[in-house]
């Protein structure tokens, strides 16, 4: 939920929550007087809707995590863990009390740019939530590292949350990978990709 775009009410903090799960209904922490332009509550319930009980004891990575409202989402529908990636230090802060609050347990919090995480990245992830500002280019420069695979599990699937023009085409995927899901809401466009397996090809 961290991508950050223009909103009418750019000097208070944005209201949002948590949808369902063990922390269904508890309210998150937003940073006031920023343009943060949060995941709307319908995409997120769509995106879990649609990981179903792939996110249950899942190790998930929330990169631009701004509030933390995607990973705290997974965390409480039952992910094993969920790593946030954001290097606003005031975000940061509000992120943290969110989790604090939400009485999370497996989750670590890194102020680290997107980017350098991923080329450091050490672990592998089973869904990556990426939802980073849009009409920067963003998406292009997280392929390249993303569909690399060295944070990627075996069945490992990938949100991507951008603006129309930045959607990665589908004929531009490597050819492991295709487009499981898509949708849009305004003018955020969402996807969710996933890796062909011999599981996931024959049921």
């Amino acid at each position: 939920m961290g991508g950050m775009g223009q909103r009418p009410d750019a000097g208070q903090p944005v209201s949002i929550h948590i949808i369902a799960g063990r922390c269904r209904g508890r309210r998150l922490r937003t940073v006031p007087g920023t343009a943060l332009r949060p995941t709307p509550g319908a995409v997120r319930e769509t995106l879990f809707n649609w990981l179903a009980s792939d996110i249950i004891g899942a190790r998930v990575l929330d990169l631009f995590a701004g509030s933390g409202a995607l990973g705290l989402e997974a965390l409480s529908r039952g992910a094993g863990e969920v790593v946030f990636v954001e290097k606003n230090p005031r975000h940061r802060q509000v992120l943290q009390e969110n989790v604090t609050a939400c009485g999370a347990g497996q989750t670590r919090i890194v102020g680290s740019d997107a980017l350098g995480f991923l080329r450091d990245c050490g672990q592998p992830f089973d869904v990556i939530l990426a939802d980073p500002p849009f009409h920067q280019g963003w998406p292009a420069r997280l392929a390249p590292l993303l569909f690399a695979g060295r944070c990627l599990s075996a069945q490992a699937m990938i949100y991507l949350e951008s603006a129309a023009s930045e959607q990665w085409p589908v004929a531009a995927l490597p050819v492991t990978w295709s487009r499981y899901r898509s949708g849009h809401c305004g003018d955020s466009h969402y996807a969710l990709f996933q890796r062909f397996t011999e599981e996931r090809t024959h049921g």
